[in-house]
């Protein structure tokens, strides 16, 4: 059975044409910045006086070192480079660089603290003195400021936290972390690893230039430029459902973005009331020359003022981001599996998959009325002989419920096929613990969230 599985899947890749464009694995991104790590670590050791020394100075040093190193690690997880965004995925990504922020602020706390107790060791005189004593030399303030700037936005960025504020709000804060970084960079530079080895200050340099160099170019060079070449502007508002409505975009030369089924953008409406934030959306109709399609739920403040946006503002679109595309398919047959508003990039890849193999589009919603596309949907099921399964109502009805038994039910060969899901955080965790319950590989369920 392994054999045979092995074989389809290999004849499966050798036929089918991929999205262009160059894509960084996972697992390469996780092994260049393991080996980033062990050389900053060596490099740290390399200094040391001793072997191993398990000193204050020496966790000092060590941990501010692998501090200023995660940091650039995370702004190249949001610097939006096409590479990472086709072979990482975004939400992949957003996960990664919130995980890797609460490391980095740890390490800054243990950077600093253990600084105070060697400098007071040192000295003879206690932790408080040696504080104000740390705070008077050259540049040690400003890194105290970059300091009390890293661990505020650790805090609001915790979970707990993000839940009560806007994205707005979040996302203004967060924007301090640029802030933080300039402040604490000298200190690196000037810190007893790097100081007086020219060859280690270039490359710490080199790496912060290029990290940077790419946050800049892809997300302010590149929007700008796209902004100047499509001329996007809001050509319809319509609705789409409860508290739904679709926005088409027109503009010019919209297929060099490339854009492909599944994929998202970051749009920045220009209007009054809209143009602080960038929110992302998939695109829910496949791109033309011409136009997009978003659709958009009001679900906070910021979706809900885009419900009234006027044909003929202006917008800003950054992309076309994500993974969730032709490209993760790696088995004949395909099962598509939405909940709500997140049918928006599934009825795009149920009209697009270039599938040998059989395609079933499972579609999860309360009621009938939030029941989007549905025309269009059943349009395209019919045309491409594939398989549509509504589950309408409550969750805690048995024939709703998004179980082993119910997928595997309505989908007996599910073990053979890829799954692309897109719903909310709570369904989709349900619908994984039942693909999981139903024998279908991890390696073969493709998902992104955008939650913040």
């Amino acid at each position: 059975m392994v054999g045979r599985e092995m074989v389809a899947d290999s004849h499966f890749r050798a036929g089918r044409t991929q999205p262009p464009g160059f894509a960084l694995s996972a697992a390469a991104a996780i092994t260049a910045a393991v080996l980033g790590a062990a050389a900053v670590i060596l490099l740290v050791l390399a200094n040391s006086p001793q072997a191993l020394p398990v000193t204050p100075p020496f966790i000092a040093h060590l941990a501010g070192m692998l501090g200023g190193y995660a940091v650039t690690l995370m702004v190249l997880l949001m610097s939006r480079t096409p590479a990472f965004e086709r072979g990482i995925g975004a939400d992949r990504m957003a996960r990664w660089h919130g995980r890797l922020g609460g490391i980095t602020v740890t390490l800054i706390l243990v950077h600093g603290v253990a600084a105070t107790i060697g400098w007071a060791e040192v000295q003879g005189i206690t932790p408080w003195q040696a504080t104000t004593q740390v705070l008077d030399m050259p540049g040690l303030s400003a890194a105290a400021v970059a300091t009390v700037l890293f661990v505020g936005i650790g805090i609001v960025s915790a979970r707990s936290a993000r839940r009560r504020l806007r994205y707005e709000t979040w996302h203004t804060i967060h924007l301090l972390t640029y802030l933080a970084i300039a402040l604490s960079f000298s200190h690196e530079l000037a810190g007893p690893d790097l100081a007086g080895n020219t060859v280690a200050q270039l490359l710490w340099s080199c790496l912060y230039t290029v990290s940077f160099a790419l946050l800049l170019r892809y997300r302010v060079v590149e929007p700008l430029m796209q902004a100047w070449r499509h001329q996007l502007r809001v050509q319809s508002v319509t609705p789409a459902g409860p508290g739904t409505v679709s926005i088409v975009v027109r503009g010019r030369h919209l297929e060099e973005l490339g854009a492909q089924p599944g994929q998202f953008f970051r749009w920045r409406f220009l209007a009054r009331t809209s143009w602080l934030a960038a929110h992302p959306f998939s695109l829910s109709a496949p791109a033309t020359e011409r136009h997009l399609r978003l659709t958009v739920k009001a679900a906070g403040d910021g979706t809900g003022l885009l419900q009234t946006l006027k044909p003929g503002t202006r917008v800003l679109a950054e992309g076309p981001y994500g993974a969730m595309t032709e490209r993760r398919r790696t088995r004949h047959g395909v099962l598509l599996i939405a909940g709500g508003v997140g049918i928006t990039p599934m009825r795009t890849l149920f009209e697009s998959l270039t599938v040998t193999g059989p395609m079933t589009l499972v579609y999860r919603a309360s009621t009938p009325a939030d029941l989007l596309f549905r025309d269009e949907l059943e349009d395209i099921a019919a045309r491409r002989g594939a398989q549509l399964i509504y589950l309408v109502g409550r969750s805690t009805e048995p024939g709703n419920a998004v179980t082993a038994d119910n997928l595997t039910r309505l989908v007996p060969d599910i073990r053979d096929r890829d799954v692309y899901l897109c719903a909310a955080p709570g369904l989709s965790t349900t619908a994984r613990g039942a693909l999981a319950g139903a024998g279908v590989p991890r390696r073969r369920i493709h998902q992104e969230e955008f939650a913040f």
